[in-house]
């Protein structure tokens, strides 16, 4: 696993070669990893790595391969090929595209074809592993991270205004929201399940694979939950076979627990665990963590979140991430991942998208209404609603019909089947403290995708590739890569995710309870307090407590300084408000919504402009 870097260029072999050297330095984020260079032709590859080898080359092509391959044995492929050589064997075979559409995995890939003077970029279906690029005459380059791309001198650091002003004040779903943006007004992602050729000095992106709408399985919940189990189990135990020293993050929830147990299982040894514990109690899952240990855990770590001075972490992760961080999870994130590699493990698996796929947020009962509405199932759609309120009040969001039903009518377009509206209350929630002049968030129309006739799973789809997922996936992409550890997810294995897209909403979402055919499925695998709770913290961080007390000091002097009012991008006396209503929630503890998350936001945004000598330089995409 490492980083991976590029260009095709017409400067000329020595020239080339001196733009390729900075490049590769700035993905080589230790002294140690093993760096490689090799050019063909126009096309100049550079790798950092920590692991094993991501370049390969034969007289014709070059291949950079920055993942991995969970399907070798399926594809007829020799087990000790590393997984650039066996692209390069598959390639072969089929050509790209249909290569690409063969592998199980999470990757990057390049490949320069000499022999046609072409370069093939393509990312995982799901987007696990990024890839950015950037087009300046006379060149084109790519790299798995923007700081590759930044050292060139035709790429500005200019940045992306909707992206800034979305971040400012608006809610972390839709930084995303359009998936070929990044940070940067120059650089591009490629999206998740695309593909990128480059030919005659012009690039061309396409999509490889895609969710389509299909009927529903008709099976009984019994055969259902034993294919699910079965999915599951393989998505989990493919990546067991390609980790090395593996451990497993552990929440309370459904979702880390379940991959955890199948390894456990299937492999007949207890694991390492690792959590993130507080003293506050507001996040703190370790009375639901430890119905875990006993069956599973040969080993648990818990890594104690205690952070006095929140800022000084900040810096070092925009400086390792070259963005703002979308959530204060990631900050609890990269303390576990660095008391991971402290430990000496090599592999980190987790329960990302399990949420997404199992319905597994409390927001998902809303499109799950809607689509009850929709069918005219008056008596289930009470009773749902019902049994949602009954398990779900909480004495700051009240749950009850009449909120939901008005939620239903602002979240979804009746009149058009499955079409989901964006929440304009949680985007527009911060429009106040951001400076009219600078952006409007009212005139912000998000993409809302609709392709199938259900709610929840158009819903689903959001969340997966222009929501939730990107930034995480992202986050944990860093995260992981800066403490040399390979990642794994099994919830987003293409399989699970092509399977669960077919799942009727009743068999996720049954008598006010969530994520209800993966409970069915992990019978006898789960213990039954964790199968069977119902109460869903959610994995976050009491980033509330770190823009209190002493630290609120901090915030005031950020607002009060010169940069960042030169910056024009906030309302001062606005932002300066909601800094004292925080203070006031937080000390008091009154059942009010605190302004952690904008807070968050804010000092991200702020850290990272001064991290790259911004002050006013901004620009529309």
């Amino acid at each position: 696993m490492g980083r991976i870097t590029g260009l095709i260029s017409r400067y000329g072999q020595a020239k080339s070669e001196h733009l390729l050297q900075p490049m590769l330095k700035a993905i080589s984020l230790h002294s140690h990893w093993k760096n490689k260079k090799k050019s063909m032709g126009e096309a100049f590859f550079a790798t950092a790595d920590w692991s094993s080898p991501v370049i390969f080359s034969s007289q014709e092509k070059m291949i950079l391969f920055d993942g991995s391959i969970y399907n070798k044995q399926e594809l007829s492929m020799r087990q000790a090929c590393h997984s650039a050589e066996l692209f390069f064997h598959l390639f072969n075979q089929v050509g790209f595209i249909s290569a690409v559409q063969k592998i199980n995995g999470d990757f990057s890939i390049a490949l320069f074809d000499a022999k046609q003077n072409e370069l093939w970029l393509a990312r995982d279906r799901l987007g696990v592993k990024p890839l950015y690029f950037t087009k300046a005459a006379p060149y084109f380059a790519f790299a798995s991270q923007p700081r590759s791309l930044l050292i060139l001198p035709e790429t500005s650091e200019e940045v992306n205004l909707q992206f800034a002003a979305l971040f400012a004040a608006s809610h972390y779903r839709y930084f995303d929201n359009q998936a070929e943006y990044s940070p940067y007004r120059d650089i591009q992602q490629l999206p998740a399940a695309h593909i990128l050729h480059y030919k005659d000095g012009t690039p061309s992106v396409k999509r490889y694979w895609s969710l389509q709408e299909q009927s529903d399985f008709e099976g009984s919940e019994t055969v259902l939950a034993s294919e699910y189990r079965e999915l599951l189990k393989e998505a989990v135990m493919c990546r067991y076979g390609e980790s090395f020293k593996p451990a497993f993050t552990l929440s309370g929830g459904l979702d880390s627990s379940s991959v955890l147990a199948f390894a456990a299982h299937c492999s007949q040894q207890k694991q390492i665990a690792i959590s993130t514990i507080y003293d506050d109690k507001t996040y703190d899952e370790s009375d639901e963590i430890h119905s875990m240990l006993e069956a599973t855990v040969k080993e648990w770590i818990p890594v104690k979140v205690d952070l006095t001075d929140p800022f000084v972490l900040i810096e070092r992760m925009i400086n390792i991430h070259d963005e703002p961080v979308a959530t204060a999870t990631w900050a609890s994130h990269f303390l576990l991942c660095e008391e991971t590699h402290r430990r000496g493990i090599g592999s980190l698996f987790g329960g990302l998208g399990g949420d997404e796929l199992n319905a597994g947020e409390y927001e998902h009962f809303l499109f799950f209404f809607a689509d009850l509405k929709r069918r005219g199932n008056s008596g289930k759609l009470k009773e749902e609603i019902q049994k949602w309120a009954l398990y779900h009040n909480h004495p700051i969001y009240e749950k009850n019909e009449q909120v939901a039903l008005s939620a239903i009518h602002r979240l979804t377009d009746l009149l058009q089947p499955g079409k989901c509206l964006a929440d304009r209350n949680r985007l527009e929630r911060y429009s106040k403290a951001l400076n009219a002049d600078f952006f409007r968030l009212i005139d912000f129309q998000p993409i809302m995708d609709h392709l199938f006739t259900s709610y929840l799973k158009n819903r689903t789809y959001q969340d997966l590739f222009r929501e939730t997922m990107p930034c995480c996936l992202r986050a944990e992409d860093r995260n992981t890569s800066f403490f040399e550890l390979d990642h794994h997810l099994p919830f987003l294995d293409y399989r699970l995710v092509e399977f669960m897209f077919r799942i009727p909403g009743e068999d996720k979402i049954r008598h006010g309870v969530t994520k209800h055919l993966l409970r069915e499925a992990m019978k006898g695998i789960l213990p039954e307090p964790t199968r069977t709770r119902i109460k869903k913290v959610g994995w976050n961080a009491p980033a509330h407590l770190w823009f209190s007390g002493p630290n609120r000091e901090f915030l005031l002097d950020l607002v009060h300084s010169q940069n960042f009012r030169a910056r024009g991008i906030y309302n001062t006396k606005e932002v300066l408000r909601i800094i004292d209503e925080h203070e006031e929630i937080v000390q008091s503890q009154k059942k009010q919504e605190n302004h952690m998350m904008f807070l968050w936001q804010m000092v991200n945004l702020e850290l990272w402009f001064s991290s790259i000598n911004k002050t006013s330089t901004l620009c529309v995409s």
